[in-house]
């Protein structure tokens, strides 16, 4: 397995992609829950198999990711041939930009001098999608891109 398996909860979510493997796969309703009863170990597969391709199809169609703790912002963009990143670390620490009103905070003063900003951009390595997953394991989501390109248009606006 490449990725992680899907939760329960996503699993029930995707039943129906799910059906649609299984019959690619020539494996009936009936026959996948004999499977599961006769042969767990080659429907464990099966679901890795499955939970590896949505991830992939997730991991190809992101474009942007965001991490955000009480003190810091990372704004990744995935760009074709490196991701791009915006860093905001706010130094006061009776700022919490997780909440909304440390947020708005950051908004209006993000020209304050407790603010730094950081950019920097790396290229892949031979597994462009395993290194955004590193990014997903380790507690980024994937976005819309909204807030990469505000403080993009802050950061280089002429």
């Amino acid at each position: 397995m490449k990725y992680i398996r899907l939760t329960k909860e996503q699993l029930e979510e995707l039943h129906e992609e799910f059906a649609r493997f299984l019959a690619t796969q020539s494996i009936t309703a009936d026959e996948w829950e004999q499977l599961k009863k006769d042969k767990p170990q080659v429907a464990e597969e099966e679901l890795d198999v499955f939970s590896d391709l949505v991830w992939e199809g997730v991991l190809n169609n992101a474009e942007y990711l965001e991490k955000i703790d009480s003190a810091s912002l990372y704004l990744f963009k995935i760009a074709d041939d490196e991701m791009k990143l915006i860093a905001i670390k706010v130094n006061d620490p009776s700022i919490d930009i997780t909440t909304d009103k440390g947020f708005e905070w950051l908004l209006k003063n993000y020209l304050d001098d407790s603010v730094d900003f950081f950019e920097a951009a790396q290229p892949y390595s031979e597994d462009k999608n395993a290194d955004i997953f590193n990014l997903v394991k380790m507690g980024s989501v994937i976005s819309n891109g909204e807030w990469y390109r505000y403080f993009y248009e802050l950061l280089y606006a002429e």
